[in-house]
Parts: C-alpha cells; sequence; structure tokens
C-alpha cells in the first residue's frame, strides 16, 4: 500500500529556518534604531576575554601579604557604584594609592577584572582602588565620569579609613578607562574644561601626581573612519554611551577628544600601547606627542611596528609576554618616581 505523503512534516521543517531567518532579520532592524542588540553582543564577547586575562595574570599575582576591602559602597548606585581596595598587610601607614579605571568600550567590564594586577601593585608597597561604574546602554554619558569623580571624592575623604595619602594619587586606567583617566586628570587641572563639562573635580590638581594610560582613546573624531569590524564595535559602543547614533556630532563626542583639551599642568604621565594594537598608532602616540609638545614629562612605552611578537590591544595585562611584564616593571619604577 503506497505511503501517504505527509505535508505537515514539511512544513514543519521549514517552519524553523524561517524562524531564525524572522528573528534575525528582527534583531538587524532593531540594531538599525538602537545599539542595544549589538552593544550587548559585544559585551558578551569582552567578558570572555576578560576572563581569560584574568586566568592569565593569576600565575603572577601574590598568593597572600595583600589585604583587600572589597564591595565598598562611595555612592548610591548599588554594583554599579562600589570600589576595592588592596593594600599590603605590613604596616599601617597612609601609602600613595593608583585608582585603576577599568576598560571594556564603555559598555563593559568590571572591577574584578584588575584585582590580580591590583594585587601585584600592592605588593610593591601601594594602595590600589578599583573602581566599578554604570556601564552602557543602562545609561549614558556622563553618568560614568560623573560617578568616577565622585569616587575620587569619596577617597579623598575616607583616605584614613584604607591606607590612602590623598596627597599621593595617580589615576590609572586601560583602555575606555584610560580615556576616563585622561578626563578626570583634564578635569583636574585645566578649570576651563571643567566648566565646559559642567564637573566640580572632586580632587585638587595637587593631590594627582600623575595618570597611566594604557591602550587608550584621546582622539574620538577619527574613530568614524576606521575601517572593519574593530570600527564598527567602536561606533556601536559610542552610539551606546553618548545615546545618540550621530555621536561624533554631539558635544560629548568632542568632550570625550581630550587630546584638544590637555595643558601644560597636565600631570606626568606614563603612556604605552601595543604595535599589533591599531588604537596605538592613531590614539597613544600622538597624545603622548601632544603632551610633549605641551611640556608634559612623559614616559612613553612603545614599539617597532616589526616588533616580535606582535603585542595585541591591552598587552600590558598579558603577563606571559616578556615585553607585558617589562612594561609592569616600567610602571613601577615611573609609581616609585612620581610617588617618593
Amino acid at each position: 500500500m503506497p505511503r501517504r505523503s505527509r505535508p505537515w512534516i514539511r512544513r514543519k521543517r521549514n517552519a524553523i529556518p524561517l524562524a531564525l531567518l524572522a528573528s534575525g532579520l528582527g534583531v538587524l532592524l532593531v540594531s538599525l534604531v538602537s545599539p542595544w542588540p549589538a552593544a550587548l553582543l559585544i559585551r558578551l564577547v569582552f567578558e570572555k576575554g576578560a576572563a581569560d586575562t584574568v586566568a592569565e595574570m593569576e600565575p603572577y599575582a601574590p598568593a597572600d601579604g595583600v589585604g583587600q576591602h572589597l564591595d565598598v559602597s562611595y555612592a548610591d548606585g548599588g554594583a554599579h557604584t562600589t570600589l576595592d581596595v588592596f593594600t599590603p598587610e605590613a604596616g599601617n601607614e597612609a601609602l600613595p594609592t593608583v585608582v585603576w579605571i577599568h576598560g571594556g568600550a564603555w559598555i563593559s567590564g568590571d572591577k574584578r577584572d584588575i584585582a590580580p594586577y591590583a594585587r601585584i601593585l600592592a605588593d610593591r608597597g601601594y594602595t590600589v582602588v578599583t573602581l566599578n561604574y554604570t556601564v552602557s546602554p543602562e545609561t549614558t554619558y556622563p553618568t560614568a565620569l560623573n560617578e568616577l569623580n565622585t569616587a575620587l571624592g569619596f577617597l579623598s575623604r575616607n583616605a584614613a579609613d584604607y591606607r590612602i595619602d590623598p596627597t599621593r594619587f595617580v589615576i590609572a586606567g586601560d583602555s575606555a578607562g584610560s580615556q576616563f583617566t585622561s578626563q578626570l586628570a583634564t578635569v583636574v587641572t585645566n578649570p576651563d574644561y571643567a566648566r565646559l563639562l559642567g564637573v566640580d573635580p572632586a580632587i585638587d590638581a595637587e593631590q594627582l601626581r600623575a595618570v597611566i594610560l594604557n591602550c587608550g582613546i584621546y582622539d574620538v573624531s577619527g574613530i568614524p573612519d576606521v575601517p572593519g569590524i574593530g570600527g564598527w564595535g567602536f561606533r556601536t559602543a559610542l552610539w551606546s554611551y553618548i545615546g545618540d547614533r550621530d555621536w561624533s556630532r554631539h558635544p560629548a563626542g568632542q568632550e570625550m577628544s581630550t587630546v584638544d583639551y590637555v595643558t601644560e599642568d597636565f600631570p606626568q604621565t606614563w603612556i604605552s600601547g601595543g604595535n599589533g594594537d591599531p588604537l596605538t598608532a592613531t590614539q597613544s602616540r600622538p597624545f603622548a606627542s601632544r603632551l610633549e609638545a605641551l611640556g608634559v614629562p612623559v614616559t612613553g612605552v612603545f614599539y617597532d611596528t616589526d616588533h616580535a611578537p606582535s603585542l595585541p590591544h591591552e598587552y600590558q595585562f598579558h603577563l606571559d609576554f616578556v615585553d607585558a611584564r617589562a612594561a609592569l616593571e616600567s610602571t613601577v619604577r615611573f609609581l616609585d618616581s612620581v610617588t617618593c
């Protein structure tokens, strides 16, 4: 007896790819009017990378000898406005303090991503503070900048509780954290810029001894022309962070370009970028040159284009690299020189 055809089976099988296609088109359409889908996808990729980097740093971090205060609230934003403090267990005197702002393209990252590196620096005789701030697209500019400024004020006021010498702050950052670092340092040292942003600096210029800048962005105007998936990622992140698809014409896009606002009063600077990081040629080297032209003391750690191995974005945290360990030692020497 011939088998009867069952067309409903064919329809059911076809329904799955059609549903996937419809779903993909839906995501695409949403992405045309909102940065949320793409920003959250980028966040997932960054979180995986951050976890891998933490695992790579851990063997180099001290297993003991460093005390910690975790999840200290510096404002009322819940987990978004908390900080961790790492100090040497020996002694009780106030110490020069490194305040480290994590990266993540303004849309991802956590203070825990820096914890092993913070413990390494604390083991060298520093109080090290790592900060959380509210990332985008959950919020937009300038929320995070204001939160970080608030954190500096909290640390200054509560210095005695955490072995902080409030006259010897060094602000440090990686990637987007370096952009924040450059903004905060410019706010502290350039009153005109502070007024432009409407930010009341939480610490004085005399309290800020230096800055450390790893693989940052200091001139947003060039980002629209960056090719490839990296350029798409930066443009998506800035749309998410600034809250305007036409972010390059938005006042925030101009304010973030600190290369246009730094003065001769900008703090002493340690700055670096890997030869395999496209931001080095377009951001870190030009910013270092701008500071040097102003007469700001600059310690630049850069590499020839044919340097091997090719050093990627945030190479400083990849401590399996000899060059990353050398950059760490250079960073410590710099800290010792500016905080003595």
